[in-house]
């Protein structure tokens, strides 16, 4: 149940040489020195551990640049290539700014948030308009507004109070126009809406009687399939015929997270789908809708196909995206490959096409590495010629960046688990991913749990390592983008199996010497919240402390407790966690929820809630730290009232990561920058244990 933040983060590793090996002293060498006096043996052992500490503390990364807001991200081109669109702050918020494309220095800001930064946008076709979302205090209410680049008008195109807006469809055939999905009517379904974003008319398309998760439509904002989850748990894909529905696929529900449809080709003849179906991982299917056939157009045996680039107008699918250990892209359109072979020699890194012109002739391509910012550049087709437009953040380009290592320890029952390692700088200098010694490790576990660990560049990992811990990330069971056998064995296992892959990786971080045993922390946000609060209750005596980030701690009040709008996918949340309205299913999810095991906690403990969360709620870390206060277990309780699934305003994301920082050292022993002005601006509040971690309290009397 992970949330969607602004993520610059999918990279590839430049190979970095080791600075400098850390100086040792071996057994006896004291007796062997040639000074003659001890305070000249003193001051040369002074000596070495000055180099020694040189050479394994590289100097701090503030909190600021790794969890702060980017430079700039996300550049877009509109449909002519005119104009440059990016995401910057703006009074230290994130607003779309706008400028000549071939005078990215002149963007301007246009859009005018003063609280909490726009994370989504996007050109519409019109050229001229801004599309974005924007909720209040992160209760994913979204609403959707465009802004005029040459007047600066602001107009919110759906402006209803705890209503959710999705975009349904934008097309060049339509340039003035967006198709919109609004839960208005009834708040468990949307209906669709065609909206004129010049003057904000909207006209009703379609109301979602058949209780629809959601519609596809094409380029011509008709509506052509929709889809509904089964009582099983599965899915079905129906056709619209004239005013009717009929069957077109039924998608089991062991294939209902591996099998989506992908959208139309232009002429709405072909249908894309990512298909397990009679396989294991997800192929790239195309359905020819006249003749009633299907084709593969790509595969792996070891990884689903998780993206398409598709062509700006014809909508015709040219490449696809696996994602085994790293990304890769197969290239299925051969009037593109030269495109990819030339950029694949640009710059290092895993290169991503982000925009593109209606002609084709301009494209924005991403470089993302580990150990470094997103490198964004523009590539004229024409010319054959790609040039730097910037990078997403400057102050990380000359950073003590660690790399990221792919590990692939074993489950205790064979299966292989696709990990994600980061080690300090110094303390691996011949760059073979085990330490010169086990050092303290966070195990920090990714949220969904129906989500995925990437390789490439992560601020948590930067921010540990740089402090001087180990960080493992491990795709368990459950896991997504590893075929449908891997994602389903993870079934009514929350708590069990998928805690078991986490305690078998950490044993092997263990028995492979990167871990010292008695100084492993585990942290995670949403399931890795309620993965953080399953390794305190149930296996207390594995970690030394834990950070738990907007994670359930009931089962049974979490699936009670769902957005409306989820509430059409309920047959599928029981199938695979387990079912809450039954006697016998309330037993089964109390004995996997964390509150059930409070009693078991005996090491220490940091939560971190967001006030208005639609998916984890308030009441889920109220309720555990309710539980431990009345069973006299110290724990310390940080609440932000204008926040929802996760941090999203900078001020508070800096705080929460100076407490965890403080929490961490004081538990695993790794190193400190002080809070500075980090509270600054920021909501925060302690309700609970402030006492517990040394200096909260006197940091939130002066504000930092």
């Amino acid at each position: 149940m992970s949330g969607t933040v602004l993520d610059e983060s999918r990279v590839r590793r430049y190979s970095l040489a080791a600075a400098g090996a850390p100086l040792k002293l071996r057994s006896g060498h004291a007796r062997r020195t040639p000074f003659r006096s001890l305070r000249l043996l003193a001051a040369a052992l002074v000596c070495l551990a000055n180099n020694a500490v040189q050479a394994e503390d590289p100097e701090l990364i503030p909190r600021s640049v790794l969890f702060g807001n980017p430079d700039r991200a996300s550049p877009q081109l509109n449909k002519d290539g005119t104009r440059l669109a990016f995401l910057a702050p703006a009074e230290g918020v994130l607003n779309v700014w706008v400028a000549p494309s071939d005078r990215p220095a002149d963007a301007k800001p246009l859009t005018k948030e003063t609280q909490r930064g726009i994370r989504t946008y996007f050109w519409a076709y019109s050229g001229e308009h801004i599309l974005y979302r924007q909720d209040k205090g992160g209760d994913e209410n979204w609403r959707i507004f465009c802004a005029d680049v040459n007047t600066g008008e602001i107009r919110d195109l759906t402006p209803y109070e705890n209503v959710q807006a999705r975009v349904q469809e934008i097309s060049e055939q339509y340039p003035n126009e967006v198709l919109v999905a609004l839960n208005r009517r009834d708040p468990k379904l949307h209906d669709i809406f065609r909206v004129n974003i010049l003057t904000g008319e909207m006209k009703p398309v379609a109301v979602n009687h058949e209780g629809f998760l959601g519609y596809l439509t094409d380029s011509s904002f008709a509506l052509r399939f929709g889809l509904k989850v089964t009582t099983n748990g599965g899915q079905a894909l129906l056709q619209r015929d004239g005013q009717e529905w009929k069957p077109f696929a039924e998608i089991p529900p062991a294939d209902s997270l591996t099998t989506s449809p992908v959208g139309f080709d232009r002429a709405g003849d072909t249908l894309y789908m990512l298909d397990s179906r009679g396989r294991n991982t997800a192929a790239l299917m195309a359905f020819d809708l006249k003749a009633g056939a299907a084709r593969i157009l790509a595969e792996d045996s070891r990884t689903d196909a998780v993206g398409t680039l598709m062509h700006p107008v014809e909508r015709r699918v040219q490449a696809v995206q696996f994602n085994y250990d790293r990304a890769c892209w197969r290239v299925l359109d051969e009037s593109i490959q030269k495109d990819f072979d030339y950029l694949a020699s640009v710059s290092p890194g895993d290169l991503s096409v982000v925009s593109r012109t209606l002609d084709d002739r301009q494209w924005i391509v991403a470089y993302a590495i580990d150990n470094g910012p997103v490198r964004y550049v523009r590539y004229d087709r024409d010319r054959g010629n790609a040039e730097l437009l910037f990078t997403n953040n400057a102050a990380l380009e000359k950073a003590p960046l660690a790399p990221m290592h792919v590990v692939l320890p074993a489950s205790r029952d064979g299966l292989t688990l696709v990990s994600y390692l980061t080690l300090p700088l110094a303390s691996d200098p011949d760059g073979d991913a085990r330490p010169d010694r086990p050092l303290p490790m966070v195990l920090f576990v990714h949220g969904g749990p129906w989500a995925r660990d990437e390789w490439g560049y992560s601020a948590n990992h930067q921010w540990l390592a740089n402090r001087g811990y180990a960080v493992l990330s491990v795709n368990f069971r459950g896991s997504t983008g590893f075929g449908k056998n891997f994602t389903n064995a993870g079934d009514r296992e929350w708590g069990e199996k998928m805690h078991e892959d986490l305690l078998d990786a950490v044993e092997w971080a263990t028995r492979e010497k990167i871990a010292d045993p008695k100084r492993i922390a585990i942290m995670g946000g949403s399931y890795g919240g309620y993965a953080t609060l399953a390794g305190l209750t149930f296996t207390p005596d594995v970690f030394a402390c834990g950070v738990d980030i907007v994670g359930p701690s009931s089962l049974v009040t979490l699936l009670e407790s769902i957005p409306p709008y989820w509430t059409p996918m309920i047959e599928m949340f029981t199938q695979r966690i387990g079912d809450h309205r039954t006697d016998d299913g309330r037993k089964f999810l109390l004995s996997r929820s964390p509150i059930s095991h409070v009693q078991n906690i005996r090491r220490p403990l940091l939560i971190g809630q967001g006030a208005n969360d639609p998916r984890v709620k308030q009441a889920e870390s109220d309720q555990i730290v309710k539980v431990m206060q009345d069973k006299q277990i110290p724990v310390t309780y940080v609440l932000y009232p204008d926040e929802g699934h996760g941090f999203a305003r900078p001020e508070n994301r800096a705080s929460f990561y100076a407490v965890a920082e403080a929490f961490l050292a004081q538990h695993l022993g790794g190193r400190v920058e002080p809070v500075g002005d980090d509270f600054r601006g920021s909501s925060i509040r302690v309700p609970v244990g402030a006492e517990q971690i040394p200096g909260l309290r006197a940091a939130l009397a002066t504000g930092g």
